[in-house]
């Protein structure tokens, strides 16, 4: 075991179907089991060997909907049946939380834990690692739920993002408040004010802190895994959870308590992060030829095509010609070819399939 670490938990949140990146991402193999990086390993296996660095095996828990233990087993076959919390319905992030919360306190209710989504990428690891220490340290021994903000590279309109007071002198700030994804002017005026951060939904807190937030802000949630406590770590905990959780309300962590709470505060970090969200996501982070193609290919052949991604099996070959932003993806099954400013309706497309063939893309 990893040294002074036994009192902190790992909690990596894995039950997203990622329905903004098909067709390669599908629910029965959603994004965060794929090698998206071409590196030889999954998303899932990248984030959970990014906290193994620092924090044992036995301390990291992954929630995730019950219908992937097993892709979950395959992946991180280093985990325990009771390391896995299997979520029988999608409720959004807020039960989810809770869930977690009262699975640590009845291992350890004096714990500290880090929830962190299984699909964003961290390029400068030993500082993303320096930064879970600090917003640790400060759970511990502070009344505060925190949670890290992204320094902004850019007026991005796809990220949420959280106001800090900016005159606080220590390294983690006082939260003012949240605000919702941004129009272009307004997120050009968030950049400039210097005092607003990306929301990328890492959260650090002691198990007490956040279920007396949950008390005090989500009564309806909290009641319902209070009443339930008893459960947790006995052989009827399954049964409580198959029959209780789909009962909560749905609902994100972050309106549930984060933007209700007055104890929130943010450490402003900069690790080299992307949360993955899109094929345009994908692109901007894979390597690029000298028209800012990113080609996930073997065999191909282009013609007066620009910043386009391109992603096809191994063996296929490819030609094209005449293409400026364009995102071109070939599952076998499935070709997409769709221009990247328009990819937000991805997954309404994937929404349309689904209604016109029924599950046969999904």
């Amino acid at each position: 075991m990893k040294t002074g670490t036994s009192n902190t938990f790992i909690a990596i949140m894995a039950g997203g179907i990622g329905s903004r990146f098909w067709p390669s991402s599908r629910e029965h193999r959603p994004k965060q089991f794929l090698d998206i990086l071409g590196v030889g390993k999954s998303l899932i296996r990248l984030t959970f060997e990014r906290f193994n660095k620092e924090y044992p095996t036995e301390n990291i828990l992954i929630v995730t909907n019950e219908q992937y233990r097993d892709l979950v087993k395959e992946h991180l076959p280093e985990l325990e049946d009771w390391q896995i919390l299997g979520e029988p319905s999608r409720n959004n992030t807020a039960p989810c939380v809770a869930y977690t919360a009262y699975k640590i306190q009845s291992i350890n209710p004096d714990a500290t834990f880090i929830i962190a989504p299984s699909d964003h990428i961290v390029l400068k690891e030993d500082i993303f690692l320096n930064s879970i220490a600090q917003a640790v340290d400060y759970a511990n021994t502070n009344d505060a739920l925190v949670t890290l903000g992204i320094e902004p590279s850019r007026p991005d309109t796809g990220y949420g993002y959280i106001n800090y007071q900016k005159e606080d002198t220590h390294n983690i700030k006082k939260v003012k408040q949240f605000r919702e994804k941004p129009d272009l002017e307004t997120a050009k005026k968030f950049l400039a004010s210097g005092d607003y951060v990306w929301n990328a939904g890492i959260f650090i807190w002691s198990v007490k802190r956040i279920l007396e937030a949950f008390e005090k802000y989500a009564p309806e949630i909290y009641n319902i895994f209070e009443n339930g406590k008893s459960n947790f770590g006995t052989p009827t905990e399954d049964d409580f959870i198959n029959e209780k959780y789909p009962t909560t309300p749905k609902i994100s962590i972050d309106y549930a308590v984060m933007e209700k709470a007055q104890n929130v505060y943010t450490l402003p970090v900069d690790f080299g992060w992307s949360d993955l969200g899109t094929w345009a996501s994908l692109h901007a982070e894979y390597t690029k030829d000298e028209a800012s193609n990113a080609v996930n290919s073997s065999h191909y052949l282009l013609d007066n095509i620009e910043n386009c991604l391109i992603k096809t099996p191994n063996g296929k070959l490819i030609v094209a010609a005449d293409l400026s932003n364009y995102i071109i993806v070939d599952e076998e099954d499935v070709l997409l070819i769709f221009p990247k400013h328009k990819e937000q309706l991805i997954k309404k497309i994937n929404a349309q399939v689904a209604d016109k063939y029924g599950n046969i893309f999904k």
